[in-house]
């Protein structure tokens, strides 16, 4: 029988893949004269100061009250949160993490028109945390068409558009930075989905748009950036936008036949394959979410040995505000002592990242929305936790349970794995975020790897709150052996690696 070719996805996954006999080779070296910057400028435009909704005196007047709800939205999103100082100049840090610190996304506000904000397109400006309107059209009608009509845009008033620009990122991390780019997304999508929890939005992702027209709408250089996510947000004060929950994503076109693509553009030439257009397949009509979207878990490995992860939930406190002061103090962890961490912490970080129905009664979604959760799993490789046997073991969602698969201390193996990082070495815990790209592809053509980056991004995002909050320390590592992963730690070969996380004391 004939080899069926590869996807543009799964051929841009094996080309983008750390291999401890090449890694190395090309001796790179960064052109720091070319470091790109981290803020989108405009020359005209009108600036709304989102600064004075974050003081503390009350005002009861309702256009106050929704400027306080934006502005804090977008500062537990996408704000600065601190300030290094280099040899280069001031270095900004946000309140989502992102690989090196280059923050490729912008954030666009798009109003359909209200009380606080007339009809347009405006960019978050997060050096001044400010809105900057630079275009005063109605865009609204534009936005739905190109998002296939989808039915929540007809009753909300505001949307987020999340682009990217593709050389921030490439600029460090060459073609393999289309994986961070969505990673950063994801993280930055886990602080919209909680922001708006104690703010009183609900975000709908929107995955499945035309990338053409979001790109035109928003008067992008699509050579140097382009649409990679719309979040409409429903205003739950306003009884007219307490909507059902709808699908997030739709299939993109599989393409099998492709040039040879030379290093260096790789990266736009995946991006470009999953764009939907006019030649992409008939969309299907959007329907509504199913409550659930695991229905079971994937593996049940046999005679293995199985721990329960029911935990008592974290308590986020009154109106939230232990969680909104940890989204605005989180840092990654730079190293770990090696000291163990106790199994109570691990299955309360478990609870919070998975089991989101477990804080309905906080305030927080039920079911927030991700791309296609099911086509994510996720292995641990312990290597010091009190009360938990080290090796390495399979998350079972559903069942709330660890499965273990394979009996070993791996700090060795790890530190190796990581590319040499003492993070992966000093590490209590190392999780891995996993999916079967060929079945992925199969169901959303390679524009699902988009997705699935984002929604490990996501998952990541939830994980680091919940460390932080607990007092330890956490760090995302995009940068590994690949293809050793599945091998050292026992994980099925069809199980490709998307995100690794890392779990331990902070020193």
């Amino acid at each position: 029988m004939p080899e069926v070719k590869q996807s543009i996805a799964q051929h841009y996954h094996e080309r983008t893949k750390y291999d401890p006999e090449t890694v190395g080779s090309k001796n790179r070296r960064l052109d720091w004269e070319r470091q790109p910057i981290q803020f989108k400028e405009y020359k005209l435009g009108q600036n709304i100061d989102l600064k004075p909704y974050l003081e503390e005196e009350t005002n009861q007047e309702k256009d106050f009250e929704a400027g306080e709800r934006l502005s804090k939205l977008f500062l537990c999103s996408y704000g600065l949160t601190g300030r290094i100082s280099t040899i280069m100049g001031n270095h900004y840090l946000r309140a989502a993490p992102s690989a090196g610190g280059l923050y490729p996304a912008e954030v666009y506000l798009i109003s359909r028109g209200t009380s606080l904000l007339p009809p347009g397109l405006y960019n978050y400006q997060a050096q001044s945390h400010s809105l900057l309107r630079f275009w005063d059209n109605r865009v609204w009608s534009e936005l739905q068409n190109a998002c296939f009509w989808h039915p929540v845009l007809e009753n909300t008033k505001l949307a987020i558009a999340i682009t990217a620009i593709f050389y921030r990122s490439a600029w460090r991390y060459e073609d393999r930075a289309y994986r961070r780019i969505f990673l950063d997304t994801g993280h930055l999508l886990g602080n919209i989905e909680l922001a708006s929890a104690f703010n009183n939005y609900r975000p709908h992702l929107i995955g499945g748009f035309t990338d053409e027209a979001i790109n035109q709408m928003l008067y992008l250089d699509t050579q140097e950036e382009q649409a990679i996510a719309i979040v409409a947000l429903a205003d739950l004060l306003d009884i007219e936008q307490n909507l059902p929950h709808w699908e997030t994503a739709l299939p993109s076109a599989t393409q099998i036949d492709y040039p040879v693509i030379p290093d260096g553009e790789l990266l736009k030439y995946l991006h470009q394959s999953t764009h939907i257009n006019s030649n992409s397949p008939k969309v299907p009509a959007w329907k509504t979410k199913e409550t659930s979207e695991h229905s079971e878990d994937k593996y049940n490995f046999p005679f293995c040995t199985k721990v329960s992860t029911v935990t008592p939930s974290l308590s986020w406190g009154q109106y939230l505000e232990a969680l909104r002061n940890t989204i605005l103090k989180r840092r990654s962890t730079r190293a770990y002592t090696g000291e163990p961490i106790s199994l109570k912490e691990v299955l309360a970080v478990l609870d919070f990242t998975y089991q989101s129905h477990h804080y309905i009664n906080q305030g927080l979604d039920r079911n927030p929305d991700y791309f296609d959760l099911s086509l994510i799993e996720t292995f641990l490789a312990v290597s010091g936790v009190d009360g938990l046997e080290e090796g390495c073991y399979y998350y079972a969602p559903m069942a709330q349970e660890l499965r273990q698969i394979r009996f070993k201390n791996f700090r060795k193996e790890l530190h190796f794995l990581c590319l040499g990082q003492e993070l992966g070495r000093d590490a209590a815990v190392v999780l891995f975020h996993t999916a079967d790209l060929k079945n992925a592809v199969a169901k959303y053509g390679d524009r699902v790897y988009r997705y699935l980056h984002a929604d490990a991004g996501h998952l990541g995002q939830r994980l680091n709150l919940g460390a932080i909050y607990l007092g330890l320390g956490v760090s995302g590592i995009g940068g590994f052996f690949d293809d050793h992963v599945n091998e050292v730690l026992g994980i099925p070969v069809d199980e490709a690696v998307i995100y690794i996380s890392t779990l331990g004391r902070p020193q």
